[in-house]
C-alpha cells in the first residue's frame, strides 16, 4: 500500500466564492484607490485661489471722566413708637340716675339765628316768601288728604294712567290753619293742577316754631296724583 501524499489538481480545487475573488483583488484596488487620491490633492492644490491676510485691527473710543454724584447722608431711622396706655377700670361710683336737664332756646341762643319776623313790614300772607323758623310744619290729617286725592282726581286722567305732582305754596299762620295757597310749580296737565287747588284746602298743620315760638310761614307742600 503507497503512503505518498496526493496533490489536488486545479480540476479537483473547491469552489471558488466571491470573498476568494475579492481577496485577489485587492491589490489592485488599493493601488488604484492611492493613486487617485494623490491626483485629486494635486488638482486642489494647484487649482486652490491663493490666500491673503486682512487687517483685523480695531480702535476704541476714549473713555469720558465723570463727576460721581456727592454721597447722601441717609437719615436714621425713626424712634420706635410708644405703644399705648393699656385701659384701666376706675373705681369711682356713678350714680345711674342722672337727671339731665331740659334745654330750650332761651338759655342757648345762637348767635345767627334771626328773630321772629314782626307785623310792621306789611302782609305776610300777600305772596310767599323767606320766613325764618327752626321747626317745620308738619300735617296732622293724611287720610284726610288721601281721600281728598281720590276724590279730585280727574277721571279722564286716571282712566288714561296719566299722573303727576304739583307743587304748592302754603301760608300757615300761628295756628297751623292754612290761609293761603298757590301752585309753585305746574305739574305739567292744568286738570291735575286745577284738583290740587280743590285738595289743599283739605291740609291741616302744626304751627312752625321759631325759638319756640310759633310763627306764621310759606312752606312748599308737593301734591302727587298717581294712576293705578
Amino acid at each position: 500500500m503507497s503512503t505518498e501524499p496526493q496533490t489536488q489538481t486545479e480540476e479537483e480545487l473547491p469552489f471558488e466564492t466571491a470573498n476568494d475573488r475579492f481577496k485577489r483583488s485587492f491589490g489592485s484596488w488599493f493601488w488604484g484607490s492611492m493613486t487617485a487620491a494623490v491626483l485629486i490633492h494635486a488638482a486642489v492644490m494647484f487649482l486652490f485661489p491663493n490666500m491673503m491676510a486682512t487687517d483685523v485691527s480695531y480702535t476704541m473710543d476714549e473713555f469720558e471722566v465723570m463727576d460721581l454724584p456727592p454721597e447722601i447722608e441717609i437719615p436714621p431711622p425713626p424712634e420706635q413708637i410708644q405703644r399705648p396706655a393699656q385701659p384701666v377700670v376706675t373705681d369711682a361710683q356713678i350714680d345711674e340716675d342722672i337727671t339731665i336737664a331740659p334745654t330750650t332756646f332761651e338759655e342757648n341762643l345762637p348767635d345767627d339765628l334771626p328773630p321772629p319776623r314782626s307785623d310792621s313790614g306789611g302782609d305776610l300772607s300777600d305772596q310767599p316768601q323767606f320766613t325764618p323758623h327752626d321747626v317745620a310744619p308738619r300735617n296732622t290729617n293724611n287720610q284726610a288728604v288721601a281721600r281728598a286725592l281720590e276724590r279730585e282726581y280727574p277721571s279722564i286722567y286716571r282712566d288714561n294712567g296719566i299722573g303727576g305732582t304739583v307743587l304748592m305754596h302754603f301760608f300757615i299762620d300761628e295756628t297751623g290753619e292754612v290761609q293761603n295757597f298757590e301752585v309753585a310749580e305746574s305739574s305739567g296737565h292744568e286738570g291735575l293742577d286745577e284738583a290740587a287747588m280743590r285738595v289743599a284746602p283739605v291740609f291741616e298743620f302744626t304751627p312752625a316754631l321759631n325759638r319756640d315760638q310759633a310763627v306764621p310761614v310759606w312752606v312748599q307742600v308737593p301734591i302727587a296724583f298717581r294712576a293705578r
